[in-house]
């Protein structure tokens, strides 16, 4: 036990071995000061005395004598200052043993129980526990009858004003208190019982007195608290209504009745309070000795002694003197034991020692209990008829002051005293010692209840005290205070009076004694308990503390003694009785002493650890078990020798029987499997030949009907096939022949109708050919000078195309003549023969002359018949030649084809490896790209949250400014003129277009540009900058623009030598067209005069009801007059546009046909040819013929007749065409010849290269070929990728333009077309003005453009911002539609052109905006519903900018609303701050809304009932000020969460946004739940946590419900769910450490200790962390880097983002409702 660290079994241990080796009786003397944890040390010790020596019987008489500590622990222990189960009275356990050292009983004997703190308790104290277990339990069926309640409603439990001790549940253990009663033998009934006296005492003390005078009082009449007293007593109510506000005073002659005062009434209740209570628990002390008194006779006992330890409090008073003097004789006993006995027994053994001096307290025991101390005084001032405590001290001054060292007088108290303990110096304050050493109760009280009709309270009061006794060892031991049931009467006489008159003191003086008596007949042990620190604090140590009672207790005077002294000694006798095993039999001599001296010196080689007394051995500390570790290591080894011998012949014995048994079964067991295996082998060859004959039967039938089925299937099944296929020949050969009638009817139609066109058409023309001619010839006789010079250009030109024509037609003469050579040069042999012919022919003639010469003609034919045939031979062998040469050819082929192939191969398996190593390098650089994209993301993020976070100041600074700025305009009253500075709300944020605008309105408003010198404002520095990056802007432009402009330059000085050659042609067209152009603006003029005319007229003339301005005739009439105005307008411009690109698609088009050159139609062939639909064909057809026809009207106007300019527009058209016929052809030529020069050029470099390859790979070796090879053909394959790309690029760009243009002009076409087959004239309109419904018209096409008037600017704002409700908005119109409205404003002005209107637009938007969430920041719609406004606002500025990135989205017509003129990137930018700076502001109305809802929701509202009912003892309910209809539970906050989630939705903001939002929400939610969490110990527990897992799982259903389980929020309660799950995961081993520090990855360490150190078991199956675990945990943590920061930053905001959401919402057809009030705005 010496060499390891203190413990309490250690001493339990050494006092029952010393027990059991030396037949003693042993006692174990536990102190210390209050709160050292003395009650606690006894109870581990009677466990361990229960748990190794166990019972003699079947009675389990250790758990009885255990059982007994709860209690007298409820009964007697109280919470203190000092301790949370002080023991508020002594007691000492004797636990019996028999001779076998098993427990066979035990007695119990108590000291002097504090009564005082029934009816008293200080400030942070309470009562005794089983009074708030009672009231803990109030609510259990059977103790409805007691009628209790709540500790605090009773006087006597809530003075001290604490009634819960943290960590402890009173219900839990009143439970424990009646499961121990029950082992104990108490019966229901007599637990009951003591339950209705304890709840009688409470009751009691709840009885109020009420004044009459001065010395008499009463009690209210059917007072509640002594009614529920009397019935629960049994006893009379008038009589104890009586006798406690009277008094009887006997003399010796007569008797009176006195009425008492209403303070001596309050002293009497609570004295019998007092008296009951005593009574009570000197009765269960007696019930339990009785369950653990044994009837079997007691050989040996050891006594635990567990009294109250030394105690000092701001006010001590009898109690505190009477403990710290029973610590006072326990450390005089000590004191003697160690330092005296110790000493003298060396002295008398003639041990060598050096006497060790320590403090002897004999003094101060003195100066209490010698005659004339402080006892003696006590009760002589007791006996003194009208003693104090004032006299009482007085006496004490005399007779001890500067007298007694030990005693000293208080300054500033002459009812106070300190007496100098062995401990610390103690101030007792002298008010009530007298009154608690009397013990007064009134016998007239005792009587009332001794007659009480419940059974168990007289018992309490019998008289049955014995004589105190030195040898009693039952009861004898007992306080007889406790034993007393009051004091008597004055007067009564014989010996019960005498017995009556002993004090307090005195008795408790006696059983001091006593108790001494008692240790001194025993062995002692002594266990020191240290306080650590005064505060009760965990993991605290103060180390002054610590020594002070160390050196107070004489601890280290008995460390010096223990290290120079002999703790162990034996008899020579019994030191040879006990270790004879360990000597010979050669050492064993008559004399013992010399006998072990000679052992002795064997054993222990170290003479020093012993000493020869002359009676006995001493050895030092550790070697006595030394001795005893030999000894039993010699009888082990002898035990194992005799265990070895007897199990090795039993064993073989056993082996020889089990193998002969094994030999016999194994001989029949393999007859009987050999016989079994042959007839398996007979079976198995019998069953294979039948399942082989079997499945051959099966199989063949199976095969038969399956072919005769599927000959069946496959004869109908052809059979409908053939038939099918019969019927598709027979109708598509019916449909040909169908097809084929009616496309020869329509080819024929086709064709008739063409050719009556066309030859209408040719006779119209010759017409007007003839006409032409006719007129020419009219001309030329008026005027042929004139016609000579205006045409003499052309003749010239003409002549030069001529001139070309021939040039080239002589060329293409060449090259027939040269083809024709050619064919000459191969056809010679056959003109020969020819030329033979002829002559043949001509001989043939000349036979008919002479016919003589037929012979020699007739030779002549067979010689040229031979000649034939051998140029048939030759020719044969040619081409036999020929073919032979073709074989070889081929074969050639065939064998290169055979080598290209392997080749092929070959590159294939490089390319594979190839693609492979590409394939794994793509693969790792995805890798690190994922790598650095997380890390550009985390980077993004964090300048993402310090620009949001500058931004949020900057909204703070601004508003700063802006009030400051209100309260110098309320200071000056008198606004002086000049310029005022515009509101700078947004400076660093708008574009330069802001100050420009600016800059035009002090220009436009000379007034405001004079500004007095005084009131000059200071340069906003932001602005300054961004003007002066403007600059440098424009400046760039300017030299661009500047380059650009000297390119032009050069371009027209090279073109001028074209525009030369053309006369005066591109003058004329441009003259046309402004005149057609001013034509139509003069029409449009006289157009619009006659519409004001026609209102005019329709205001006067008509009936006054029809044309009334309110009537509804005349407001559809105006409207629809207004609408086929604006579309006249409309018309006009596009038909203009329409023109111009008309006439300029006539100067790019290069016409195919030569022929078709009089018409206008052959001009637009190209671009009808590229068209894919027919009506788009029809249509633009069918404008153009319009355009002809009314350019046709117009060409007349020129002259009187209009001949002249027609027969201009012919010359001019054919010269185009030729001139454009010449140059296309020329220009063709020249691309082709140069791009085959390009493609020659490089074929040749690429010749070269590969052949500088080939060389260069000749020279290296094989590996290095291959390589190099390799190489050169990824480096090839990669150049003809990108040049791919890049064509297909270029080409992708070109058909999106061609597309888009060629849309765009079909489309104008049809439109143009359109709105001239349905115009209508004005007199139309005139004539039925009372039906203007019936107008025929087209509807108009809306372009999603709004109009308003400058000076509606503000009211527009104002309607649609400032004064606009959210609600009605959400509910009953699209989402989104201020922002709608606001960029069909912007459009407008933007189509207009109007720079100042878009600024200004802009500016009153954002500023107005900012003024309504600075007026109604805190309502959550408000902000919700101008965040998705102000976000839409954006997308509409990004979706219509015209960027390719924002329109890849838009449909055809949407691409056409985008803004043409003005760019506002800039304002995008103001917009997003803006709705940053909203967002922020939407968290902080979140935040303040769930905020009040979080910890009542998450935390302290039990969700799951039942689950968190047993709170951690000793921890306030926090809530309990707040009533329960006001509490928050979480599904308020799942409530509120739906209220935020449906308002957004409804406001139509972005789903990423609000995934967003959620993520921020939840983030709030779980820091708000986590740091209180870990600043309140009362929710660090296992129910508590699954509690907070439960809610957390409610949370992720909602979010699972409305699909934003993506949105991150789940991450953001990762750290909560963290928490939650280490309060519930085991907390013991080093493998829940390491799963602690894995699981717990979101939290850190701080975090994690802190919880660990907070956390609280809430029952019997849980314990505290261990410090060592906690320590285990800060070790494997100290790596890991993370913040030391305890609680998160709830105030935290993640990034936010605006990811760009198109709407597909066409502009064109929103409306806008009469409830926003924007009657002022137009739609365009």
């Amino acid at each position: 036990m010496g060499d390891m660290d203190p413990h309490i079994f250690a001493v339990a241990e050494e006092a029952y071995k010393q027990m059991a080796r030396d037949e003693r009786n042993q006692s174990i003397i536990v102190s210390g000061e209050s709160g050292a944890g003395k009650t606690v040390s006894a109870k581990y010790a009677m466990r361990y005395f229960a748990t190794v020596s166990g019972s003699a019987s079947e009675a389990n008489v250790e758990e009885k004598v255990l059982a007994s500590n709860p209690i007298m622990e409820s009964i007697g222990n109280a919470k203190t200052t000092r301790n949370d189960n002080s023991s508020r009275f002594g007691k000492y356990i004797e636990i019996g043993f028999d001779k076998r050292y098993r427990i066979i009983g035990a007695n119990m004997r108590t000291y002097l129980l504090e009564k005082s703190r029934v009816v008293f308790q200080a400030e942070e104290e309470r009562n005794y526990h089983i009074f708030y277990q009672l009231c803990a339990s109030a609510k259990l069926p059977e103790f409805k009858m007691l009628r209790l309640g709540n500790a605090d409603d009773f006087n006597y439990t809530q003075q001290g004003g604490s009634p819960v001790i943290e960590g402890v549940d009173d219900a839990k253990e009143m439970a424990h208190t009646r499961q121990a009663c029950t082992l104990l033998g108490i019966s229901e009934s007599h637990q009951m019982g003591i339950f209705r006296i304890l709840a009688g005492i409470l009751h009691l003390g709840n009885v109020g007195f009420t004044s009459r005078d001065a010395d008499s009082c009463t009690i209210p009449p059917k007072h509640e608290p002594l009614c529920i007293f009397c019935d629960l007593m049994g006893v009379d109510y008038e009589e104890m209504c009586h006798w406690l506000c009277h008094r009887k005073l006997a003399t010796a002659t007569e008797t009176y009745i006195k009425p008492i005062s209403k303070l001596q009434a309050t002293n009497a209740r609570d004295a019998l309070a007092k008296h009951i209570y005593a009574k009570l628990f000197n009765w269960i002390v007696d019930n339990v000795n009785q369950a653990l008194h044994s009837a079997v006779k007691q050989h040996s006992f050891i006594g635990v002694l567990d009294i109250y330890g030394f105690e000092t409090f701001e006010i001590n008073s009898f109690e505190q003197f009477c403990i710290n003097y029973a610590n006072e004789k326990l450390q005089q006993q000590f004191n003697m034991h160690v330092f005296k006995l110790e000493q003298e027994e060396y002295m008398k053994e003639q041990i060598p020692w050096t006497l060790i001096d320590f403090y002897d307290n004999q003094p101060c025991i003195n100066l209490i209990e010698s005659k004339l101390g402080i006892l003696d005084l006590l009760d002589e001032e007791c006996k003194m008829p009208k003693g104090t405590d004032d006299t009482w001290a007085q006496k004490l001054y005399n007779t001890h002051l500067n007298k007694c060292t030990l005693f000293e007088k208080p300054r500033l108290s002459n009812k106070a005293f300190i007496i100098q303990h062995f401990a610390d110096k103690v101030e007792y304050q002298c008010e009530g010692f007298l009154e608690k050493n009397k013990d007064t109760v009134f016998e007239e009280q005792i009587k009332v209840l001794k007659l009480s009709k419940f059974k168990m309270l007289p018992e309490l009061f019998q008289d049955d005290e014995k004589a105190i006794s030195p040898t009693s060892a039952t009861s004898s031991g007992r306080t007889p205070l406790t034993r007393t049931p009051a004091k008597p009467t004055k007067g009564r006489p014989g010996q019960m009076a005498k017995e009556h008159k002993k004090t307090v003191g005195h008795q408790f003086r006696n059983s001091l004694h006593l108790l001494m008596e008692t240790l001194n007949a025993t062995t002692p042990h002594y266990v020191r308990c240290i306080k650590p620190n005064d505060f009760k604090f965990p993991f605290t140590f103060d180390e002054k503390r610590a020594v002070q009672q160390l050196r107070a207790c004489g601890v280290l005077e008995t460390i010096r003694i223990s290290a120079a002294g002999f703790p162990s000694r034996w008899t020579y006798q019994e030191f040879f009785s006990r270790y004879r095993v360990l000597m010979k039999q050669k050492d064993v001599l008559s004399d013992r002493k010399q006998t072990c001296k000679n052992v002795l010196e064997k054993l222990i080689l170290d003479k020093d650890k012993y000493q020869f007394g002359k009676t006995k051995i001493f050895f030092r500390a550790g070697q006595v078990a030394y001795l005893e570790k030999l000894r039993a290591d010699k009888l082990r080894a002898a035990c194992i020798r005799i265990q070895k011998t007897i199990r090795g012949w039993l064993l073989r014995k056993k082996y020889l029987r089990m193998r002969k048994a094994a030999i016999t079964v194994q001989r029949y067991v393999r007859g009987y499997q050999a016989r079994c295996y042959a007839k398996f082998l007979r079976r198995t060859k019998a069953a294979t030949i039948i399942q082989k004959y079997w499945r051959m039967f099966v199989v063949c039938r199976r095969y038969k009907i399956r072919r005769a089925a599927t000959i069946v299937l496959q004869s109908y099944l052809r059979g409908f096939l053939a038939r099918n296929r019969y019927r598709k020949i027979l109708r598509e050969h019916k449909a040909v022949i169908i097809q084929k009638r009616v496309r020869g009817w329509l080819a024929r139609t086709h064709y008739k109708r063409s050719m009556h066109a066309i030859i209408y058409l040719q006779c119209c023309f010759r017409r007007m050919m003839a006409k032409r001619e006719l007129k020419k010839l009219k001309i030329e006789a008026r005027s042929v000078e004139r016609y000579k010079k205006l045409h003499i250009g052309m003749e010239n030109k003409i002549m030069q195309l001529q001139r070309k024509v021939d040039e080239q037609n002589k060329d293409y003469k060449c090259l027939v003549e040269k083809l024709t050579n050619l064919e000459g040069i191969y056809n010679s042999e056959t003109e020969k023969l020819r030329s033979d012919l002829e002559r043949l022919q001509l001989s043939e003639e000349e036979a008919k002359v002479a016919t003589g010469r037929v012979l020699s003609l007739q030779e002549e034919i067979a010689k040229l018949r031979k000649d034939l045939e051998q140029t048939r031979s030759e020719k044969k062998c040619i081409e036999e030649r020929a073919d032979q040469y073709k074989q070889e050819t081929e074969q050639l082929v065939s064998n290169l084809k055979e080598e290209n192939t392997l080749l092929k191969q070959e590159k294939e398996a490089l390319n594979h490896r190839i693609v492979e190593q590409a394939k794994e390098m793509t693969e790792t650089m995805e890798k690190k790209l994922v790598e650095e994209t997380k890390q550009l993301e985390l980077d993004l993020n964090d300048e993402r949250l310090r620009y949001q976070n500058l931004l949020n100041e900057f909204s703070r600074l601004e508003e700063r400014y802006d009030d400051l700025k209100e309260e110098m305009t309320l200071m000056v009253h008198v606004p002086k003129p000049g310029h005022k500075r515009t509101d700078s709300t947004h400076s660093s944020n708008e574009s330069e277009y802001t100050f420009s605008s600016e800059i035009a309105e002090m220009e436009d408003i000379p007034s405001r540009t004079e500004e007095p010198s005084e009131k000059k404002v200071p340069l906003d520095m932001s602005l300054f900058l961004k003007l002066q990056k403007r600059v440098t802007e424009l400046e760039q432009e300017k030299q661009v623009m500047q380059d650009e402009l000297d390119r032009k330059e050069e371009q027209v000085l090279r073109s001028k030598a074209k525009e030369e050659e053309r006369p005066q042609i591109r003058g004329a067209e441009l003259e046309y067209e402004s005149l057609k152009r001013q034509e139509l603006e003069s029409e449009n003029k006289k157009l619009k005069n006659e519409l004001n005319e026609l209102r005019k007229a329709l205001s006067e003339k008509s009936a006054p009801e029809v044309t009334a301005p309110g009537a509804p005739a005349y407001r559809v009439l105006m409207e629809q007059l207004t609408s086929v105005s604006e579309e006249l307008d409309v018309r006009k411009e596009e038909v203009l546009i329409l023109r111009s690109q008309l006439v300029s698609q006539k100067e790019a088009i290069q016409p195919k046909d030569d022929k078709n050159t009089m018409t206008d139609s052959t001009i637009l062939l190209e671009d009808v040819q590229k068209m894919k639909d027919k009506g788009e064909i029809a249509q633009a057809y069918i404008g153009l013929k319009e355009t002809n026809r009314s350019s046709a009207l117009d060409y007349h106007e020129l002259n009187e007749d209009g001949e002249l300019w027609l027969v201009y527009e012919g010359l001019k058209q054919a010269n185009r065409l030729l001139e454009s016929q010449l140059q296309s052809q020329k220009r063709s030529h020249e691309n082709e010849a140069e791009a085959l020069r390009g493609e020659i050029q490089s074929l040749k470099e690429e010749n070269n290269r590969q052949q500088q390859l080939l060389a260069q790979n000749l020279q290296l070796p094989p590996e290095a070929r291959i390589e190099a090879s390799l190489q050169h053909e990824i480096t090839r394959l990669t150049n003809e990728n990108l040049d791919l790309m890049e064509q297909l690029e270029k080409q992708d760009k070109t058909v999106r333009k061609l597309k888009k243009q060629l849309k765009v002009f079909a489309k104008k076409i049809g439109e143009l077309e359109v709105g001239q087959m349905e115009n209508i004239s004005p007199g139309q309109i005139i004539d039925e003005p009372i039906r203007p419904v019936n107008i025929p018209r087209k509807e108009k096409d809306f372009q999603g453009m709004l109009e308003y008037k400058k000076e509606d600017e503000q009211k527009l704002v104002k309607n649609l911002i400032l004064e606009l409700k959210p609600r009605g908005v959400a509910v009953n119109l699209i989402p989104g539609l201020p922002a709608y409205i606001l960029f069909m404003c912007v459009r407008h002005a933007d189509y207009l052109n109007d720079d100042q209107k878009v600024r200004s637009l802009l500016t009153s938007t954002i500023n107005s905006i900012k003024k309504v969430l600075k007026k109604r920041g805190d309502d959550f719609e408000t902000v919700s519903f101008w965040l998705s406004n102000t976000c839409r606002f954006l997308h509409c500025l990004k979706q219509y900018s015209g960027e390719e990135g924002f329109m890849k989205h838009n449909t055809s017509r949407q691409n056409e609303h985008c803004l043409t003129n003005f760019d506002l990137a800039e304002y995008r930018q103001v917009l997003s701050d803006l709705a940053i700076q909203i967002y922020q502001q939407l968290v902080r109305v979140l935040e303040n809304i769930l905020q009040p809802m979080i910890v009542s929701g998450m935390l302290e509202h039990e969700t799951i009932q039942g689950v968190s009912g047993v709170k951690p003892t000793g921890l306030r309910k926090r809530t309990s000020s707040i009533a329960d209809e006001g509490t928050y539970t979480l599904d308020s906050i799942l409530r509120q969460l739906n209220s935020f989630h449906s308002v957004m939705c409804q406001h139509g903001m972005d789903p990423e946004l609000i995934k967003q939002v959620v993520k921020q929400m939840f983030y709030i939610v779980g820091a708000i739940t986590l740091n209180n969490l870990l600043l309140r110990k009362d929710m660090c527990s296992w129910s508590k946590g699954m509690q907070i897992r439960y809610n957390v799982s409610q949370l992720e259903e909602w979010l699972r419900d409305k699909n934003l389980m993506n949105s991150g929020a789940k991450e953001t309660l990762e750290p909560l769910i963290q928490a939650a799950q280490l309060l519930q995961v085991k907390k013991k081993t080093d493998d829940d450490a390491e799963a602690i520090c894995s699981m717990c990855n979101a939290l850190t360490t701080a975090q994690i200790v802190k919880v660990l150190n907070l956390y609280t078991p809430v029952n019997e199956f849980e314990e505290r962390v261990s410090v060592s675990f906690i320590r285990t945990i800060q070790m494997r943590l100290r790596d890991r880097k993370d913040s030391p920061q305890l609680l998160m930053d709830a105030k935290h905001i993640f990034p936010v983002t605006f990811p760009f959401n198109p709407s597909s919402l066409a502009l064109e057809t929103i409306q806008i409702p009469a409830s926003l009030g924007l009657g002022f705005i137009s739609r365009v």
